[in-house]
């Protein structure tokens, strides 16, 4: 569906494109053929979702990433754990692709794919039904006219709180300087979350690197890896 056509919420985009070079065949039977198997429609008004039951067999937990990207750390978590149900969110078609190619390769029916921006998905989504929610190297709208488009704060953060069980962990990553700050800032003073990381710049062992982050590494910029927990309600 063109851009053009598809539908628009209120608030400002937090992403920068949905298409990238041409897909190659392969890509093209995957999103034709298997993306329609597992993606999440677009809830309408007042609609709500079970997140639970979104996958062929009983899940532990369901965890959420915002913006997977190329998709590799969304498929070794669920590769990693096979009884967690994973969403994933995101509007690149060629991450998308290359999502449902580990998904293909690697037989794994614990993941459901939302393509759309996740504010979209968050209105029907139940209260206190996310157990970990990752927003790993978001785009970082440096620029301050583009403040109002950076994932990380205040109406989003009250979001996720509100969808995070007590407990849950935060994972936010990062590697621009700019958004470095301003991520910090916002969970600092985002009431609902304390900071559970020691070191930021050390990345966990059960933290996947993603293609993203190698990236900035082989370029010489230094990323940070930040855990908040939900605290407790009332």
């Amino acid at each position: 569906m063109p851009d053009s056509e598809r539908p628009r919420d209120s608030g400002p985009r937090f992403y920068g494109r949905r298409h990238g070079r041409p897909l190659r065949q392969a890509g093209k039977t995957l999103i034709d053929a298997l993306l329609p198997r597992i993606a999440i429609a677009q809830p309408g008004e007042g609609a709500r979702i079970d997140p639970a039951i979104l996958f062929p067999n009983p899940v532990a937990e369901v965890w959420l990433e915002v913006g997977f990207g190329g998709g590799e750390h969304l498929a070794a978590q669920a590769a990693a754990h096979r009884d967690i149900g994973l969403i994933g969110c995101e509007v690149f078609v060629n991450g998308i692709a290359a999502l449902l190619g580990h998904v293909s390769r690697e037989s794994l029916d614990n993941i459901r794919v939302f393509p759309e921006d996740a504010r979209l998905l968050f209105p029907a989504l139940p209260d206190a039904c996310l157990a970990r929610v990752f927003v790993l190297f978001p785009d970082p709208w440096p620029k301050k006219r583009h403040i109002d488009r950076r994932f990380i704060g205040p109406e989003n953060l009250a979001e996720l709180a509100r969808l995070m069980i007590d407990g849950a962990e935060l994972r936010v990553a990062t590697d621009e300087p700019v958004y470095k700050e301003w991520a910090l800032e916002q969970m600092a003073a985002a009431q609902d979350f304390t900071m559970a990381t020691k070191d930021p710049t050390a990345r966990p062992e059960d933290w996947p690197q993603t293609r993203y982050e190698a990236k900035a590494i082989r370029e010489g910029r230094a990323p940070i890896y930040v855990s908040y927990i939900r605290k407790k309600r009332g």
